[in-house]
């Protein structure tokens, strides 16, 4: 594979397949065992370190520390006392413009979720995950010539990918970047490398593109493949014929040597991805689920949220985003039962059992013992076979499930928390950044099982994907509360790209345009508020269909089994009763999904 010059390339395969390995075999960690890996003379080489070290450095000087041309240079300037040196020197500083490195490192910093403040406070008060971001933040801040980004990002919110898919777009040289996210691939990047069976293969576009290209390329190859097979076996069955005949044995040694030439091209298959399976709600629950009225919560005497109000149902599905330190967290542990609210009231149904996986509870796995070992205590009095059978469900094959937890992968570790935190039915999920440890055949497989699953869910993620596919409305954190977004994840991102647009634009003059937006945003706001509760209905009414169309699904499968009138007869009579009134009910549904659907355009045309 050659990877052109100046290319923004996205690096994507299965977990495990290879792609970390030959990042360290580009950067002489490792050694390839035969053939080579070529690289432009003089060409600088930049990668994430595992983290920026917990120095008493300030974040800002810890970035401009990572241009090392600069910073040497800058330390020679100190000390240097021969003037064609010094005027070198100088020189050269200009050449990089050194005199804007401050501006163009608290820009990436500001981009990436650092406050001002924080910028200037010291690295070793920050948390494993910020300082994962000034590592990023240094790389990019020194522009090398290839820039290798190893799922850049897990440790950044909503917003900072936002940034960061920008920044991309336009960096000025050779981008090779790991990532499963979708969006960042198909927006930041102008070609696919796709790492496959130990092969790696070139694709020109985007991501969509590449899957489709990808699609055609294995059905033509099928083809292909099938033609060939069937060629060699229509001559097989003549050579079977008349190989023993005097008359015909010249021609069926002439089809015997085609047939040696005849090479059916390769089978092309997706690679299995194991599905996940989440164990539906065991107890029902009414409405309200949850509701908060004026709620609290912090840690220790200090609230970190305010003025939360609001209420959870058995169906929603909701997305909860904003900046990093803005509160996400605190609520889901409020939620959760991690935390009691300090102040206010918050009712919760009395058997509403939540489950909650966050990455920090990876850790609660025990390290020595196996997924298999895990499912011991939960199923105590079950056979081996039936234990083995539910961490299947998990997405385990069987030689993993006898494998100690410290020496899985972190997806599958992120798999079997998930598989037992939901072990029991609870009715409510909360999900914080769930796909991080997972390649994008495993994040479609989420997707997949949480649309099944009939409890609530909350989602706090940076993967635009995974929250347009499953969840149907978005809550926000900021301003020390947490609040309904009365529009899409599109707006959102809209509101977030020109917020930023508009901090880096400046300049006076703008006031009034600034007030003219504000005031449309604001009407724009009344305007769906008073259309929000017409939205749910229509969307609550959608899941509904969905949910009874699939029962009507399954009811058909067994009905179409013939063995089941003879066999189970009164079972046939009352599936078909049980069909009969699923119709009736999808039906009623269908006609309200159209007076509702028909209700909320006119009085969308109405308000326009």
């Amino acid at each position: 594979m050659t990877l052109p010059t100046g290319a923004k390339a996205g690096f994507v395969g299965k977990n495990g397949s290879g792609k970390t390995t030959l990042f360290q075999l580009i950067q002489g960690f490792l050694s390839p065992e035969q053939g080579s890996i070529d690289l432009a003379k003089r060409a600088r080489i930049g990668a994430v370190a595992q983290e920026a070290p917990a120095s008493d450095m300030s974040v800002l000087d810890m970035v401009l520390s990572a241009d090392i041309e600069r910073t040497a240079l800058m330390a020679e300037a100190e000390t240097a006392t021969d003037p064609h040196r010094i005027a070198e020197i100088h020189t050269r500083l200009a050449d990089i413009d050194a005199h804007t490195a401050e501006g163009r490192a608290s820009a990436i910093l500001k981009g990436l979720g650092f406050a001002l403040d924080r910028q200037n406070g010291p690295c070793k008060e920050l948390s494993g995950g910020w300082r994962m971001r000034v590592a990023l933040a240094g790389v990019l801040f020194s522009k090398p010539d290839l820039l290798l980004l190893d799922e850049p990002t897990n440790y950044l919110d909503l917003e900072g990918t936002l940034w960061l898919e920008r920044y991309l777009a336009t960096y000025p040289y050779t981008v090779f970047m790991i990532s499963h996210d979708r969006d960042l691939l198909n927006k930041a990047v102008d070609s696919i490398i796709h790492l496959e069976r130990g092969k790696l293969t070139f694709y020109k576009g985007a991501y969509d593109t590449f899957e489709e290209t990808r699609r055609m390329q294995m059905e033509l190859q099928n083809k292909a493949r099938e033609k060939t097979l069937a060629q060699i076996e229509h001559m097989q069955k003549f050579v079977d014929r008349f190989r023993y005949k005097a008359t015909k044995a010249k021609q069926a040694q002439s089809r015997l040597k085609a047939i040696a030439k005849l090479r059916p091209p390769e089978a092309l298959f997706d690679e299995y991805s194991a599905p996940f399976s989440f164990q539906q709600p065991q107890k029902t629950q009414a409405s309200p689920m949850l509701a908060f009225d004026n709620v609290e919560v912090g840690y220790g005497e200090t609230p970190v949220l305010r003025r939360i109000t609001g209420r959870i149902d058995p169906e929603d599905r909701i997305a909860l985003v904003g900046v990093n330190g803005n509160g996400k967290s605190t609520f889901a542990k409020l939620i959760a039962g991690d935390l009691k609210p300090m102040g206010g009231k918050m009712q919760k149904g009395k058997t509403l059992d939540v489950a909650f996986f966050a990455q920090h509870q990876l850790d609660k796995l025990k390290p020595e013992q196996t997924p298999y070992e895990h499912v011991i205590d939960l199923m105590p009095l079950e056979s081996e076979a039936k234990r083995r059978s539910r961490v299947a469900q998990m997405g385990l094959s069987t030689t993993r499930m006898d494998t100690k937890a410290k020496d899985l992968s972190g997806g599958e570790r992120a798999r079997l928390l998930m598989g037992l935190i939901t072990f029991g039915g609870p009715g409510m999920l909360i999900l914080d950044e769930p796909t991080n440890h997972l390649d994008i055949d495993s994040r479609d497989a989420l997707v997949h099982a949480l649309n099944e699953y009939k409890g609530a869910v909350l989602i706090i993620s940076h993967d635009r994907h995974l929250i347009e596919a499953t969840c149907d409305s978005i809550w926000i954190a900021e301003n020390g509360t947490i609040s309904v977004y009365d529009d899409d994840l599109d707006a959102y991102q809209r509101a977030i790209t020109s917020s930023s647009n508009g901090a880096q634009s400046g300049g006076g003059g703008s006031n009034g345009a600034s007030a003219d937006r504000k005031r449309e945003r604001q009407e724009a706001a009344a305007r769906r508020a008073e259309l929000a509760p017409l939205r749910k209905e229509i969307k609550a009414i959608e899941q509904k269909l969905d949910w009874k169309r699939k029962d009507l699904e399954k009811i058909d499968i067994q009905l179409a089994d013939p063995a089941l009138y003879t066999a189970h007869p009164d079972k046939a009579i009352a599936l078909g009763i049980d069909k009969g009134k699923l119709e009736a009910v999808i039906e009623e549904l269908e006609e309200a999904w159209l007076e509702k659907s028909a209700e909320y355009e006119e009085a969308e045309r109405a308000s326009a």
